[in-house]
């Protein structure tokens, strides 16, 4: 059941998924929105430019019937003549094939943006498969796209009826008209009838579109197996990653160890938490942090110490505090200058001592090591707030 579940396409797809349809030129498209578009910015603008362009076609058609006799005996001044008219009549229908082809260029940015991709025009002989193309043929996009050939069929059909119907007494009454208003009139009934087809077509328009993009998202779905296997694509291996942080921690680890020969002082808890201390004299900064470790690691470092000759101290409130609030070659928190000031001194004299013999020097007891920074006193707190809440609560 867990295998068939991984194979079922349940998770929407991911943006690397959208980005790798998209270059290979897969994006969502709806020809009925582009064909409506294209089909309204034509009839809008041959109803606002209409009365200008049949000025221009009229001009145009006179001049072409209007021939004198040198014009007819003379090829170069007709086909001069016929370049004019010619002319003429792309200039009068320059604005409106303008118009279209802004709007050709600019409706596919309602649905799936412009799109330029090389791997769209690499020929796929797999498409000239005839068994490929049976399969479309009975596929449910097929079935879809029937149906909606219908559906666009009977609904422009009925609307083109109605409102041919609705007009039929001026179509017959055209006859009657004078020359010079029937024409005007024959352009303002066939605007109607085509802004009210067009008008259909964008009621299919306004299904298409919506729909186009839920198949596009259903086609783009994902199994849990391919969305586990892009994540590890793009992030790695999480096993992998387990591995080069275990390698990266243990190398760390030795670098740390190998810094504890050059350490002044070991100051430890004195068996869960060692931290070692470096002074530099002479120079302008803190005492610095050059290995830490709690348990085990703790043990080695104190191990080393040992073997190195390196004083350990016994403070368990700074070597809590030193290990919660510092980091690997941090130098120390300004609040612990006072207590790591004395732990130093008692260093200094004890290599004296070591050296030249004299009086052993004391161990520093009662370190001046601020509550808040010891990660215990917190605790402490904290429980006692917290038995205090109680209290009152039940009081």
């Amino acid at each position: 059941m867990a295998e068939d579940s991984d194979l079922e396409r349940t998770e929407p797809a991911s943006p690397k998924r959208l980005e790798q349809a998209r270059e290979e030129g897969d994006v969502p498209r709806s020809r009925e929105l582009s064909t409506c578009t294209i089909l309204l910015a034509a009839g809008g603008a041959l109803w606002g430019m209409g009365d200008g362009l049949v000025r221009h076609l009229n001009q145009a058609l006179v001049a072409g019937l209007s021939l004198e006799r040198a014009i007819i005996y003379d090829h170069e001044l007709l086909f001069s003549k016929i370049a004019v008219s010619l002319m003429d009549v792309l200039v009068a229908f320059a604005p409106v094939a303008g118009l279209l082809m802004i709007v050709a260029l600019g409706s596919p940015l309602l649905i799936g943006g412009w799109l330029f991709s090389a791997k769209a025009l690499t020929p796929n002989f797999s498409r000239m498969n005839p068994i490929s193309g049976l399969g479309n043929m009975v596929s449910t996009r097929a079935g879809v796209e029937l149906i909606k050939a219908i559906v666009k069929t009977i609904l422009v059909g009925s609307v083109a009826w109605i409102v041919i119907m609705g007009q039929k007494n001026a179509i017959f009454a055209l006859p009657l008209e004078a020359l010079k208003s029937g024409p005007a009139h024959v352009g303002h009934m066939m605007g109607v009838c085509f802004l009210a087809i067009v008008g259909s077509l964008a009621v299919i328009a306004a299904i298409d579109a919506p729909y186009q993009m839920w198949q596009y998202a259903q086609k783009l779905m994902m199994t849990h197996q391919e969305v586990v296997q892009e994540s590890k694509e793009a992030n790695g291996n999480p096993q992998i990653k387990a591995k080069i942080r275990a390698q990266q921690r243990e190398m760390a680890r030795r670098r740390m160890m190998s810094e504890i020969p050059t350490a002044d002082v070991v100051v430890t808890n004195p068996t869960h938490f060692a931290v070692a201390l470096k002074y530099t004299e002479g120079g302008n900064g803190a005492p610095k942090v050059i290995a830490k470790g709690a348990d085990e690691v703790a043990a080695k470092i104190r191990e080393l110490a040992k073997e190195h000759k390196i004083p350990l101290l016994e403070a368990p409130p700074l070597a809590r505090a030193l290990y919660k609030h510092t980091d690997l070659g941090d130098e120390i928190p300004e609040a612990l200058y006072a207590a790591v000031a004395e732990v130093l001194a008692y260093v200094y004299q004890l290599r004296s001592y070591t050296k030249g013999g004299g009086n052993r020097p004391e161990k520093p007891n009662d370190l001046p090591v601020p509550p808040e920074l010891d990660p215990n006193n917190q605790a402490n707190i904290q429980t006692n707030n917290q038995a205090g809440n109680q209290a009152g609560v039940q009081a």
